[in-house]
Formats: C-alpha cells, sequence, structure tokens
C-alpha cells in the first residue's frame, strides 16, 4: 500500500555571482511542486516541500528534478538550463525519491556547469547548457502582436495622460463633407478599411498622392483616411456613405477595452511605436521577425508566395531571421498560438463563426518555421508552471474567418471581427506569465502589425532603411523604406516597468530585434534594427515590483455584438465569389500549401498533386474546403510529432 512522504529541499548557488534560481520537482501521483529565490554567491535557498509516494504500487512513479540558473554578475554571466531534455515534463532530469529520502532535508546545487542531486538514496547529477549569454535582468521576453489597429483608434479617448492623440476637433474631410473624430468605436465594422500600399499612401498623404519609385514619400498630412475609407475597395466593398464616418470613431478605452487599459495604465504604454513600412499586415509582420521585409511593400501576390513555398524553403531574408540567428547563438526559442484541437479559437466569444484557415500562423512562411513548430495557448499557463528555457517566446492570435473574408470567430482584433477575442487572449497571456516563476524576470510586449486603415492624427517621421539585400526581388512600388508606417498600440509589460508609465520614444517592430539582440548579445540583422530603439530603458525598477496585479480583468460584454452564424443561402453566395488576386486569403492560402509541402515526402507525384491542388482553388469556398483538408493533416501530424515527444522522453530518461 502506498504511503504519502515528504521532503524538504534547499539548493545552493554554486557560482560566484548572483543568481536567480527556480527550482522545479514533479511526479505524475503528487504533480509539481516549484520555487523561486535571489541567492548570493555561495548562498543555500530555499525551502521547497516535495511530495512523493512510496511502498507498493509505487514502482513506476518517477521523480523529476529541473533548474532554471539566472546567473546576474560574477564571471560567467547568463541563463542556464538543466540539460536532459527528454523528461516528462520536458528539460527534467530524473532521480527517484525512496523511503530513505522521507522527512529529510536535502540540499541539492546548481552551478552553470553541473545541477547536482544528492538524495539520500542516491546521488543523481545532470549537466546544465548556456541558454543565453549576457548580464540580463530579463530571462523571458514574450511578444504577442495583434492585427490591424492604430494608436488613436485604441487610446486618444483612453484619458492617459501624457500621451499624444487626437482630439474632436480633428477631422478629415470628404465629398465636401467634415467628419470629426469622435468618441465610442463600433466594436466590429462592416468593411474593412483599406490598408495596402496605396491606400495608407491616400491616408497620409490625402487624395491624389503619388508615389515615385525609388523616390521621397510625399508630405504627410493625415487627411485623407476618410476619403479612402469611401472609396477603397482593396479589402472588398465599400461602406454604405452613411459609415463613412467610423474611420474617425475612437475607442472609449475605460468601458470599450478594459483590458488593455488595466494593461496600459499599469505598465508602460507607447504612443510612439511605429509600423514597420505604411503598408499592410505581411511586410510588417516580416520586419518583427527578421528587421525587413525583402523589399516586400505590398500585400504579397500569388506569384511572389509560389518562389519562396517550396519544399525545404521559405520566406528569406537577406541576414537571415531572428530564429535563425538564435538557433546560431544556441538560444532556445517557442511559437505559441490561439488554436484548439479544433483549430478554432480558443479565445473568441464566437469560435464557431471562425475557421481553420485562421489558425495557420503568419511567421510559418519564414524559412526554417513549420506549422508543427507550433504549440497551443491552451498549455500556455501550464507550461510556465514547470521548467521553460525559452528565452523568446513570439505568440500569435487566431485570425477568424479568413477564408470567407469576415474575419468573425477569431482573437486577432481585426477590425471586422470584435475585439472580445483579443481582449480575452490578452488578459490569458498576462495571466499566465505573470502568475508563473518567470514573472520576475520577463518581459511582454504587445502589438499591432499595422493600422489597418484606421484614423490617426499623428504624422509617422522618416525612418533608417534596412540596407540588406535581398534574396528576390518583392517591391511592387519601388519603395525605400525611408518611412515608418502610421502608429500602432505598444504596451510593455514588466514587473521592472513604474506603473502608469507612458514613453514617447519612438520605436517600430525593429525595436523587438534590438530589444532581444542586446539582452542576449546578438548582432544586429540590418541597419533598421541596429538604430531602432530597444525597450530596456523602460525597465528602470532596481527590483521587481510587488503590486503587479495577478490579471488584467475581463473583457468588456461584447458577446451580443457578434454576428450570428451565416445562412446557408449567405454561405453559398460567399463561396461563389472568386478569390482576390493578393490579401490575406491568398497569404493563408500561401502558408497551407507550403504546410502540405513540408507535410509531404517530397517526391515528384505529390509535389505535383499539392500544386495542382493549391492552383484549382479558384473561389472562396474551394480556400475553405482547401483550409479544412490541409489542416486535417496537420491535425494528424501534430498529434503524431507530439506523440513522438512523449515516447522519446520516456526512451532518454536515465534510470
Amino acid at each position: 500500500m502506498a504511503t504519502q512522504r515528504s521532503a524538504t529541499i534547499y539548493i545552493t548557488n554554486a557560482t560566484d555571482g548572483n543568481a536567480q534560481i527556480t527550482l522545479f520537482h514533479t511526479n505524475s501521483s503528487n504533480g509539481a511542486q516549484g520555487g523561486t529565490w535571489s541567492a548570493a554567491p555561495g548562498a543555500t535557498v530555499g525551502p521547497l516541500t516535495v511530495h512523493f509516494e512510496t511502498g507498493f504500487g509505487t514502482g513506476f512513479i518517477s521523480d523529476y528534478w529541473s533548474v532554471i540558473l539566472h546567473v546576474k554578475d560574477g564571471s560567467a554571466p547568463g541563463i542556464y538550463a538543466s540539460t536532459a531534455k527528454f523528461g516528462d515534463p520536458p528539460w527534467s532530469k530524473e532521480c527517484q525519491l525512496q523511503h530513505q529520502d522521507a522527512d529529510q532535508t536535502i540540499t541539492l546545487s546548481v552551478g552553470t556547469a553541473t545541477f547536482d542531486i544528492p538524495l539520500v538514496s542516491g546521488h543523481c547529477s545532470d549537466s546544465m547548457t548556456r541558454v543565453a549569454a549576457g548580464a540580463t535582468p530579463i530571462t523571458n521576453v514574450f511578444v504577442l502582436m495583434l492585427e490591424n489597429h492604430s494608436f488613436d483608434h485604441f487610446f486618444a479617448m483612453s484619458g492617459i495622460k501624457g500621451i499624444t492623440h487626437a482630439t474632436t476637433s480633428d477631422f478629415n474631410e470628404y465629398d465636401g463633407t467634415q467628419y470629426f473624430v469622435q468618441s465610442s468605436a463600433p466594436v466590429s465594422m462592416a468593411t474593412d478599411p483599406g490598408h495596402e500600399f496605396e491606400d495608407v499612401l491616400e491616408q497620409l498623404a490625402g487624395p491624389g498622392a503619388t508615389y515615385q519609385s525609388g523616390g521621397t514619400y510625399p508630405k504627410i498630412v493625415n487627411s485623407g483616411f476618410a476619403a479612402n475609407y469611401a472609396t477603397s475597395t482593396t479589402e472588398g466593398p465599400a461602406p454604405p456613405p452613411e459609415d463613412n464616418g467610423e474611420i474617425m470613431a475612437l475607442f472609449a478605452t475605460p468601458s470599450q477595452l478594459p483590458v488593455l487599459y488595466a494593461a496600459a495604465t499599469n505598465y508602460a504604454l507607447c504612443d510612439h511605436w511605429y509600423a514597420s513600412l505604411p503598408g499592410p499586415t505581411w511586410p510588417n509582420r516580416f520586419f518583427v521577425h527578421g528587421a525587413s521585409s525583402s523589399g516586400l511593400d505590398d500585400s504579397p501576390s500569388n506569384e511572389q508566395i509560389g518562389e519562396w513555398e517550396v519544399p525545404g524553403d521559405g520566406f528569406e531574408y537577406g541576414n537571415g531571421s531572428i530564429y535563425q540567428a538564435l538557433a546560431k547563438a544556441g538560444i532556445p526559442y517557442r511559437f505559441y498560438n490561439d488554436a484548439g484541437d479544433d483549430f478554432l479559437s480558443l479565445y473568441s466569444d464566437d469560435p464557431q463563426n471562425g475557421s481553420v484557415a485562421g489558425a495557420i500562423p503568419q511567421v510559418t512562411a519564414l524559412k526554417d518555421v513549420t506549422v508543427l513548430d507550433f504549440y497551443s495557448l491552451r498549455h500556455f499557463a501550464s507550461d510556465l508552471q514547470g521548467p521553460y528555457p525559452y528565452p523568446y517566446t513570439f505568440i500569435e492570435p487566431h485570425y477568424g474567418e479568413v477564408a470567407n473574408g469576415t474575419y468573425a470567430g477569431g482573437s486577432s482584433q481585426h477590425p471586422m471581427d470584435d475585439t472580445y477575442g483579443g481582449e480575452n487572449l490578452v488578459a490569458a497571456v498576462y495571466a499566465a506569465i505573470r502568475n508563473s516563476p518567470y514573472w520576475s524576470s520577463s518581459l511582454l510586449i504587445i502589438t499591432y502589425d499595422e493600422h489597418g486603415g484606421l484614423y490617426d492624427s499623428y504624422a509617422p517621421p522618416a525612418a533608417v532603411a534596412p540596407g540588406d539585400t535581398p534574396p528576390h526581388n518583392y517591391s511592387k512600388h519601388g519603395f525605400t523604406f525611408e518611412q515608418y508606417g502610421v502608429r500602432v498600440p505598444a504596451i510593455v509589460i514588466s514587473p521592472l516597468v513604474p506603473s502608469g508609465t507612458v514613453s514617447n520614444t519612438p520605436y517600430d517592430h525593429s525595436s523587438v530585434l534590438a530589444t532581444l539582440e542586446k539582452l542576449f548579445g546578438l548582432n544586429p540583422l540590418t541597419n533598421r534594427d541596429k538604430n531602432a530603439n530597444d525597450v530596456l530603458p523602460l525597465l528602470s525598477l532596481g527590483s521587481p515590483r510587488t503590486d503587479c496585479p495577478t490579471s488584467l480583468g475581463t473583457p468588456a460584454s461584447l458577446g451580443a455584438a457578434a454576428r450570428p452564424r451565416l445562412t446557408d443561402e449567405e454561405q453559398a453566395a460567399i463561396d461563389a465569389r472568386p478569390l482576390p488576386q493578393s490579401g490575406t486569403v491568398i497569404g493563408a492560402l500561401g502558408l497551407l500549401k507550403k504546410a502540405e509541402l513540408e507535410l509531404s515526402g517530397g517526391t515528384p507525384p505529390e509535389l505535383a498533386a499539392i500544386k495542382a491542388r493549391h492552383e484549382s482553388v479558384k473561389t472562396r469556398g474551394d480556400a475553405r474546403a482547401y483550409a479544412e483538408s490541409v489542416m486535417a493533416k496537420v491535425r494528424v501530424a501534430r498529434d503524431a510529432k507530439r506523440q513522438a515527444e512523449r515516447v522519446l522522453g520516456k526512451k532518454k530518461i536515465v534510470k
């Protein structure tokens, strides 16, 4: 008969530097126990009470130990993790507690080379791996990038003091009517505002503005948002005339966006964070991964996507991506996205209105990144309760119903979807980090890829061109990349950030890379991140705050605003529509094709069949069916990979 036991564990910092030690113990009968302590050189810290069972029937219960060591100074500063990568959970060393250990006080030790586990019943040890170099206050950087909102759209009406923002005296004029800024924006828009390169050109420089290939961007006066919204059809039909003023309507932040308001007021709100270029989603998202878009200055076409989505390949930068740089430096990273087992959103208020196509992450376009590299946010909070030796984590939302072009049922906060899902996602990501052992040395950046055509009052300044040499010519407009795009919301969260901080420092998406490079000793990828401001000066406190909220509250009750499911007749009408030549759905189809190619055996007949299936997609209905077919294959491959990881873990355990 099994008997419940416990032991008291301490751990010694066996380095010559001040350190933060995070220790974990877990087994299948008693779950996980963990603790985090600051330890001077040679100091012993704790205690941690661990629980286990002895006696009949406990022979197959294993005890796993893992440690994350953050050495802040001394001769070998850096972040170190115990090396056994294949335990259960991963990164854990199996060392079983026996009846001799019951009621004992046991002192472990950890240094930069060895994790020592001297149990009374037997001695175990594990080697340590340095996962990041440098004397950094931060061990874990998390980035959540959402969709298509300007800074003014979300924060001009927030009442937060110290920000540069629109007022109700600001207006745009179209067809003889002045459309003034107003509070209380609609939670979702019936049509998608234009945000392609030429749309943004009109929004910033006014109707009739032109850009000469290779030339200087026209003078920016922010006067063309209303005119462009009323007339542009790049993202779908123009709105009815009575809705033209919606482009100037800004959220009443405290009541409509309470989660983002809580994040902004408890940490740092950046009111001069710019999209990396005045254009759409894809090139701006490429900047957060490589401080460049390899010359891409608009939404990619089928032809451009076809150039990079071939087996073993993907979108390439002249100087590589941040993930390639991290891998070269031996720094682990991880991807998460909002996708449940059915590939619908976990956080939307109406996930049934979404589609599996919205679960395909945009970053999988990159070379060396595949859809199987992503983990579901369903497991994010629990993963952070165990060993998590990933200094960088990039998180993507669910993009909703991209096949139909309605974007409903997602968590990206696309203007045609409501904001509930995104607020819910932000709240969940924050709570997972805030209530984890890594909180005291974590940094979370929440930002948006571009402004989505929505009004902003501030003229973005000139920018430093990346100066790289792209491997392909993706430029459509001959843009020089010497101009930032429209301001977007950005919030920097850490217990080292003073509450209520407002930063007027200029940033763009390359600031994420500048921050990682400074923290972990990496070289800049391009001239853009070389010259970008990093966010580390915002982490100005000498020690972590003790007043950080454990949650950001709950989203406003917007469920009633969610659109009902389409009728069969409405769905059939949308399914019959031909696909556009570029834009979100074309990008998603390219990602799906790349995923299917990577899951194939790579034989010529397979590749030809995949290419033929992709080329046969002509309508939105075809796109929906194609997405369901490919994601069914992804589900099978994902489940097989996770099962293989579990089996490999059991085989790699050292008894």
